[in-house]
Protein backbone atom coordinates (compact mmCIF):
# COMPACT_ATOMS: atom_id res chain seq x y z
CA UNK A 1 0.00 0.00 0.00
CA UNK A 2 1.67 3.35 -0.94
CA UNK A 3 1.60 6.23 1.97
CA UNK A 4 -0.36 8.47 0.31
CA UNK A 5 -3.53 5.31 0.40
CA UNK A 6 -5.31 6.08 3.36
CA UNK A 7 -4.93 3.02 5.75
CA UNK A 8 -8.53 1.13 6.52
CA UNK A 9 -9.66 1.91 9.88
CA UNK A 10 -8.46 -1.02 12.11
CA UNK A 11 -11.48 -3.08 13.70
CA UNK A 12 -11.92 -4.95 16.78
CA UNK A 13 -12.97 -8.43 15.98
CA UNK A 14 -16.49 -9.06 17.89
CA UNK A 15 -17.71 -12.48 19.15
CA UNK A 16 -20.53 -11.63 16.31
CA UNK A 17 -18.48 -11.76 14.03
CA UNK A 18 -16.22 -14.55 15.29
CA UNK A 19 -19.79 -16.51 15.28
CA UNK A 20 -19.76 -15.88 11.25
CA UNK A 21 -16.70 -16.84 10.75
CA UNK A 22 -16.81 -19.45 12.18
CA UNK A 23 -20.39 -20.99 10.41
CA UNK A 24 -18.81 -19.44 7.06
CA UNK A 25 -15.48 -22.33 7.45
CA UNK A 26 -18.43 -24.80 9.05
CA UNK A 27 -20.80 -23.95 5.56
CA UNK A 28 -17.65 -24.57 3.25
CA UNK A 29 -17.51 -27.89 4.79
CA UNK A 30 -20.95 -28.56 4.76
CA UNK A 31 -22.25 -27.09 0.98
CA UNK A 32 -21.63 -29.37 -1.63
CA UNK A 33 -20.70 -27.42 -5.46
CA UNK A 34 -23.89 -28.20 -6.70
CA UNK A 35 -25.64 -26.19 -4.08
CA UNK A 36 -22.89 -22.88 -5.62
CA UNK A 37 -22.21 -23.42 -9.03
CA UNK A 38 -23.44 -22.12 -12.15
CA UNK A 39 -25.71 -24.65 -14.09
CA UNK A 40 -25.93 -22.10 -16.84
CA UNK A 41 -22.37 -22.94 -18.26
CA UNK A 42 -21.76 -20.79 -21.20
CA UNK A 43 -19.28 -23.01 -23.61
CA UNK A 44 -17.30 -22.15 -26.49
CA UNK A 45 -16.43 -25.04 -29.46
CA UNK A 46 -12.69 -25.71 -30.55
CA UNK A 47 -13.86 -24.37 -34.22
CA UNK A 48 -14.68 -20.97 -33.04
CA UNK A 49 -12.53 -18.29 -33.71
CA UNK A 50 -10.99 -16.16 -30.91
CA UNK A 51 -12.86 -12.89 -32.08
CA UNK A 52 -15.99 -14.45 -31.55
CA UNK A 53 -14.86 -15.51 -28.36
CA UNK A 54 -13.91 -11.34 -27.29
CA UNK A 55 -16.92 -10.62 -28.40
CA UNK A 56 -18.86 -13.35 -26.53
CA UNK A 57 -16.60 -12.26 -23.30
CA UNK A 58 -17.71 -8.82 -23.71
CA UNK A 59 -21.33 -9.05 -23.86
CA UNK A 60 -21.44 -11.64 -21.27
CA UNK A 61 -19.21 -9.92 -19.60
CA UNK A 62 -17.41 -13.53 -18.31
CA UNK A 63 -13.77 -13.68 -18.51
CA UNK A 64 -13.79 -17.71 -19.22
CA UNK A 65 -15.42 -20.78 -20.80
CA UNK A 66 -15.38 -24.18 -20.97
CA UNK A 67 -14.50 -25.98 -24.64
CA UNK A 68 -16.48 -28.95 -25.59
CA UNK A 69 -15.82 -30.94 -29.16
CA UNK A 70 -18.84 -32.29 -29.36
CA UNK A 71 -20.25 -33.49 -26.11
CA UNK A 72 -17.11 -34.18 -24.68
CA UNK A 73 -15.06 -31.52 -22.62
CA UNK A 74 -11.54 -30.31 -23.82
CA UNK A 75 -9.73 -27.61 -22.70
CA UNK A 76 -10.72 -23.83 -21.58
CA UNK A 77 -10.18 -20.62 -22.60
CA UNK A 78 -9.73 -17.31 -20.50
CA UNK A 79 -9.17 -13.78 -20.61
CA UNK A 80 -5.13 -14.83 -20.47
CA UNK A 81 -5.61 -16.71 -23.58
CA UNK A 82 -7.34 -13.56 -25.10
CA UNK A 83 -4.41 -11.38 -24.80
CA UNK A 84 -2.04 -13.67 -26.12
CA UNK A 85 -4.40 -14.32 -29.43
CA UNK A 86 -4.60 -10.19 -29.57
CA UNK A 87 -0.61 -10.42 -28.71
CA UNK A 88 -0.25 -12.55 -31.82
CA UNK A 89 -3.34 -10.99 -33.93
CA UNK A 90 -4.53 -13.80 -34.21
CA UNK A 91 -8.45 -13.22 -33.92
CA UNK A 92 -9.27 -15.77 -36.90
CA UNK A 93 -7.56 -18.57 -35.23
CA UNK A 94 -9.81 -21.35 -33.69
CA UNK A 95 -10.34 -21.89 -29.97
CA UNK A 96 -8.37 -25.26 -30.19
CA UNK A 97 -4.98 -23.15 -30.87
CA UNK A 98 -4.82 -21.02 -27.62
CA UNK A 99 -6.80 -22.93 -25.26
CA UNK A 100 -5.56 -24.41 -21.91
CA UNK A 101 -5.78 -28.05 -22.19
CA UNK A 102 -4.87 -28.88 -18.47
CA UNK A 103 -7.93 -29.34 -16.94
CA UNK A 104 -8.81 -29.23 -13.01
CA UNK A 105 -12.48 -30.30 -12.54
CA UNK A 106 -14.54 -30.68 -9.83
CA UNK A 107 -17.74 -32.98 -9.22
CA UNK A 108 -21.17 -31.50 -8.35
CA UNK A 109 -21.09 -33.77 -5.03
CA UNK A 110 -17.88 -32.15 -4.10
CA UNK A 111 -17.85 -30.00 -0.94
CA UNK A 112 -17.16 -26.47 -1.45
CA UNK A 113 -14.08 -26.74 0.63
CA UNK A 114 -12.17 -28.84 -1.77
CA UNK A 115 -12.82 -25.85 -4.13
CA UNK A 116 -11.21 -23.21 -2.61
CA UNK A 117 -8.59 -25.61 -1.82
CA UNK A 118 -7.69 -26.00 -5.52
CA UNK A 119 -8.35 -22.41 -6.19
CA UNK A 120 -5.96 -21.46 -3.54
CA UNK A 121 -3.67 -24.12 -4.83
CA UNK A 122 -3.57 -23.35 -8.65
CA UNK A 123 -4.69 -20.08 -9.07
CA UNK A 124 -7.24 -20.93 -11.67
CA UNK A 125 -10.27 -18.19 -12.01
CA UNK A 126 -13.19 -20.91 -12.65
CA UNK A 127 -13.58 -24.66 -12.45
CA UNK A 128 -15.86 -26.45 -14.90
CA UNK A 129 -18.19 -28.78 -12.51
CA UNK A 130 -18.45 -32.41 -14.27
CA UNK A 131 -20.61 -35.68 -13.55
CA UNK A 132 -19.93 -39.52 -12.94
CA UNK A 133 -19.10 -39.48 -16.77
CA UNK A 134 -17.22 -36.63 -17.24
CA UNK A 135 -20.02 -33.97 -19.11
CA UNK A 136 -19.92 -30.80 -18.66
CA UNK A 137 -22.56 -29.89 -16.00
CA UNK A 138 -21.79 -26.29 -14.73
CA UNK A 139 -19.31 -24.11 -13.88
CA UNK A 140 -17.91 -22.64 -10.73
CA UNK A 141 -16.19 -19.48 -9.81
CA UNK A 142 -14.92 -18.15 -6.19
CA UNK A 143 -17.79 -15.53 -6.81
CA UNK A 144 -20.18 -18.88 -7.08
CA UNK A 145 -18.98 -19.70 -4.06
CA UNK A 146 -19.42 -16.14 -2.26
CA UNK A 147 -23.13 -16.00 -3.18
CA UNK A 148 -23.67 -19.43 -2.18
CA UNK A 149 -22.61 -19.16 0.75
CA UNK A 150 -23.95 -15.49 1.59
CA UNK A 151 -27.71 -17.61 0.68
CA UNK A 152 -26.55 -20.33 2.88
CA UNK A 153 -25.98 -17.47 5.81
CA UNK A 154 -28.96 -16.04 5.51
CA UNK A 155 -31.01 -18.90 5.40
CA UNK A 156 -29.27 -20.20 8.68
CA UNK A 157 -29.95 -16.61 10.18
CA UNK A 158 -33.57 -16.53 9.35
CA UNK A 159 -33.63 -20.55 10.43
CA UNK A 160 -31.87 -19.54 14.12
CA UNK A 161 -34.61 -16.61 14.20
CA UNK A 162 -37.28 -18.70 14.01
CA UNK A 163 -36.35 -20.93 16.56
CA UNK A 164 -35.53 -18.10 18.77
CA UNK A 165 -39.02 -17.00 18.36
CA UNK A 166 -40.47 -20.44 18.87
CA UNK A 167 -38.22 -20.83 22.03
CA UNK A 168 -38.83 -17.64 23.78
CA UNK A 169 -42.65 -18.24 23.72
CA UNK A 170 -42.09 -21.27 25.16
CA UNK A 171 -42.97 -20.75 28.77
CA UNK A 172 -45.84 -18.69 27.99
CA UNK A 173 -47.77 -20.79 25.94
CA UNK A 174 -47.92 -23.48 28.80
CA UNK A 175 -50.28 -22.95 31.92
CA UNK A 176 -48.74 -24.69 34.54
CA UNK A 177 -48.05 -23.93 38.62
CA UNK A 178 -44.41 -24.41 37.43
CA UNK A 179 -42.77 -25.31 34.24
CA UNK A 180 -39.59 -26.36 33.79
CA UNK A 181 -37.66 -27.30 30.64
CA UNK A 182 -35.22 -30.53 31.24
CA UNK A 183 -32.08 -30.92 29.57
CA UNK A 184 -29.88 -34.22 29.69
CA UNK A 185 -26.68 -34.96 28.39
CA UNK A 186 -24.55 -37.94 28.82
CA UNK A 187 -20.65 -37.08 29.53
CA UNK A 188 -17.98 -40.37 27.98
CA UNK A 189 -15.20 -40.42 30.26
CA UNK A 190 -11.97 -39.32 27.93
CA UNK A 191 -13.74 -37.87 25.36
CA UNK A 192 -11.98 -35.16 24.23
CA UNK A 193 -13.15 -34.78 21.03
CA UNK A 194 -16.62 -34.07 21.97
CA UNK A 195 -15.09 -31.57 24.79
CA UNK A 196 -17.53 -28.54 25.51
CA UNK A 197 -20.14 -29.82 22.88
CA UNK A 198 -23.13 -30.31 25.71
CA UNK A 199 -22.52 -26.69 27.21
CA UNK A 200 -22.21 -25.18 23.84
CA UNK A 201 -25.70 -26.83 23.16
CA UNK A 202 -27.51 -25.46 26.80
CA UNK A 203 -25.45 -22.01 25.89
CA UNK A 204 -27.34 -21.89 22.20
CA UNK A 205 -30.46 -23.26 24.17
CA UNK A 206 -30.56 -20.28 26.58
CA UNK A 207 -30.16 -17.63 24.02
CA UNK A 208 -33.00 -19.09 22.43
CA UNK A 209 -35.05 -18.89 25.05
CA UNK A 210 -34.59 -15.47 25.80
CA UNK A 211 -31.45 -15.82 28.08
CA UNK A 212 -29.05 -12.30 28.03
CA UNK A 213 -26.02 -13.12 27.08
CA UNK A 214 -24.45 -12.54 30.30
CA UNK A 215 -26.59 -15.61 31.84
CA UNK A 216 -25.94 -17.39 28.70
CA UNK A 217 -22.11 -16.77 28.58
CA UNK A 218 -21.89 -17.49 32.64
CA UNK A 219 -23.99 -20.47 32.28
CA UNK A 220 -21.88 -21.98 29.49
CA UNK A 221 -18.54 -21.31 31.62
CA UNK A 222 -20.30 -23.27 34.51
CA UNK A 223 -21.05 -25.97 32.76
CA UNK A 224 -18.13 -26.44 30.20
CA UNK A 225 -15.81 -26.38 33.84
CA UNK A 226 -18.29 -29.60 34.70
CA UNK A 227 -18.05 -31.31 31.51
CA UNK A 228 -14.67 -31.27 31.08
CA UNK A 229 -14.43 -32.69 35.21
CA UNK A 230 -16.35 -35.59 33.87
CA UNK A 231 -13.97 -36.21 31.08
CA UNK A 232 -10.96 -36.03 33.02
CA UNK A 233 -11.57 -37.21 36.59
CA UNK A 234 -14.33 -39.84 36.56
CA UNK A 235 -14.24 -43.67 36.17
CA UNK A 236 -17.15 -43.69 33.72
CA UNK A 237 -18.07 -40.04 32.56
CA UNK A 238 -21.15 -38.79 34.17
CA UNK A 239 -24.46 -36.75 33.51
CA UNK A 240 -25.36 -33.25 33.01
CA UNK A 241 -29.20 -32.13 33.85
CA UNK A 242 -30.04 -28.42 33.05
CA UNK A 243 -33.51 -27.71 34.26
CA UNK A 244 -34.49 -24.40 32.92
CA UNK A 245 -37.19 -22.40 34.33
CA UNK A 246 -38.56 -18.78 34.03
CA UNK A 247 -37.16 -17.67 36.56
CA UNK A 248 -34.06 -19.95 37.72
CA UNK A 249 -31.66 -22.07 36.13
CA UNK A 250 -30.53 -25.43 38.09
CA UNK A 251 -27.77 -27.60 36.99
CA UNK A 252 -27.04 -31.10 38.36
CA UNK A 253 -23.95 -33.18 37.31
CA UNK A 254 -23.52 -36.60 38.84
CA UNK A 255 -21.24 -39.80 38.22
CA UNK A 256 -20.19 -42.71 39.85
CA UNK A 257 -16.60 -42.32 40.63
CA UNK A 258 -14.00 -42.23 41.77
CA UNK A 259 -14.95 -39.40 44.15
CA UNK A 260 -13.28 -36.73 45.78
CA UNK A 261 -11.49 -37.78 49.26
CA UNK A 262 -11.09 -33.43 50.38
CA UNK A 263 -13.58 -31.50 49.06
CA UNK A 264 -12.39 -27.96 50.62
CA UNK A 265 -8.99 -29.31 49.55
CA UNK A 266 -10.41 -29.57 45.95
CA UNK A 267 -12.18 -26.23 45.95
CA UNK A 268 -8.91 -24.80 46.46
CA UNK A 269 -7.68 -23.07 43.36
CA UNK A 270 -4.84 -25.03 41.72
CA UNK A 271 -5.63 -28.26 43.21
CA UNK A 272 -5.53 -31.06 40.78
CA UNK A 273 -5.64 -34.71 40.68
CA UNK A 274 -5.13 -34.72 36.60
CA UNK A 275 -2.55 -37.39 35.50
CA UNK A 276 0.78 -36.28 33.57
CA UNK A 277 -0.60 -37.09 30.63
CA UNK A 278 -3.76 -35.04 30.83
CA UNK A 279 -1.85 -31.60 31.86
CA UNK A 280 0.26 -32.48 28.55
CA UNK A 281 -2.81 -32.09 26.84
CA UNK A 282 -3.64 -28.82 28.46
CA UNK A 283 -5.79 -29.64 30.94
CA UNK A 284 -5.93 -30.36 34.50
CA UNK A 285 -4.90 -26.43 35.87
CA UNK A 286 -7.03 -27.14 39.32
CA UNK A 287 -9.32 -24.02 38.37
CA UNK A 288 -12.55 -25.53 37.10
CA UNK A 289 -14.43 -25.83 40.39
CA UNK A 290 -13.37 -22.14 41.21
CA UNK A 291 -14.32 -21.23 37.40
CA UNK A 292 -17.40 -22.66 38.33
CA UNK A 293 -18.17 -21.02 41.41
CA UNK A 294 -17.53 -17.35 40.61
CA UNK A 295 -20.21 -17.96 37.51
CA UNK A 296 -23.39 -19.18 39.44
CA UNK A 297 -24.96 -17.91 42.47
CA UNK A 298 -25.42 -21.52 44.28
CA UNK A 299 -23.19 -24.53 44.66
CA UNK A 300 -23.68 -27.22 46.37
CA UNK A 301 -21.04 -30.14 45.99
CA UNK A 302 -21.36 -33.76 47.67
CA UNK A 303 -18.80 -36.59 47.08
CA UNK A 304 -18.21 -40.10 48.42
CA UNK A 305 -14.89 -41.44 47.59
CA UNK A 306 -14.60 -44.50 45.97
CA UNK A 307 -18.17 -44.17 44.65
CA UNK A 308 -18.87 -40.84 42.87
CA UNK A 309 -19.70 -37.57 43.35
CA UNK A 310 -22.80 -34.59 42.79
CA UNK A 311 -22.56 -31.01 42.12
CA UNK A 312 -25.74 -28.98 42.22
CA UNK A 313 -25.66 -25.26 40.53
CA UNK A 314 -28.07 -22.73 40.52
CA UNK A 315 -28.31 -18.96 38.87
CA UNK A 316 -31.47 -16.98 39.98
CA UNK A 317 -32.48 -14.50 37.04
CA UNK A 318 -33.16 -11.10 37.98
CA UNK A 319 -36.68 -10.15 36.50
CA UNK A 320 -35.32 -8.75 33.94
CA UNK A 321 -33.92 -12.15 32.59
CA UNK A 322 -36.99 -13.82 33.46
CA UNK A 323 -37.78 -16.81 30.69
CA UNK A 324 -41.90 -15.91 28.85
CA UNK A 325 -43.49 -15.22 32.39
CA UNK A 326 -42.54 -12.30 35.10
CA UNK A 327 -40.86 -13.49 38.43
CA UNK A 328 -42.64 -16.20 41.02
CA UNK A 329 -43.60 -14.79 44.33
CA UNK A 330 -42.75 -17.63 46.78
CA UNK A 331 -42.29 -20.70 43.81
CA UNK A 332 -39.44 -22.99 45.05
CA UNK A 333 -37.43 -20.51 47.48
CA UNK A 334 -36.28 -23.47 50.14
CA UNK A 335 -32.84 -23.42 48.62
CA UNK A 336 -29.60 -24.85 49.69
CA UNK A 337 -27.43 -22.91 51.78
CA UNK A 338 -25.38 -21.21 49.57
CA UNK A 339 -21.54 -21.51 49.32
CA UNK A 340 -20.55 -18.40 47.30
CA UNK A 341 -21.56 -15.01 47.09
Amino acid sequence: MDEGTPRPLERVVTDRDAESITRVEELAYDLRIAEVMSRDAKFVVTDMKMGDVLELFRQLRISGSPVLDGDKLVGIVSMEDLIRCLRDDELDAPVSKYMTTTLITVRSTDSVIEALKLFVNTRVGRLPVVAEDGKLIGILTKGDITRGLLRALQQDYQTEEIRKYRASHLFEDIESDRTSLILRYNIKQGDFTRGGTASSHIKRALVRLGASPLIARRCGIAIYEAEMNLIIHTTNGGVIRVEIEPHQITIDVTDTGPGIKDIDEAMRPGYSTATEAIRELGFGAGMGLVNISRCVDQMKLESVFGQGTRLRMRMFLKPEDTFGEGPTSGKDTAHEPATNH
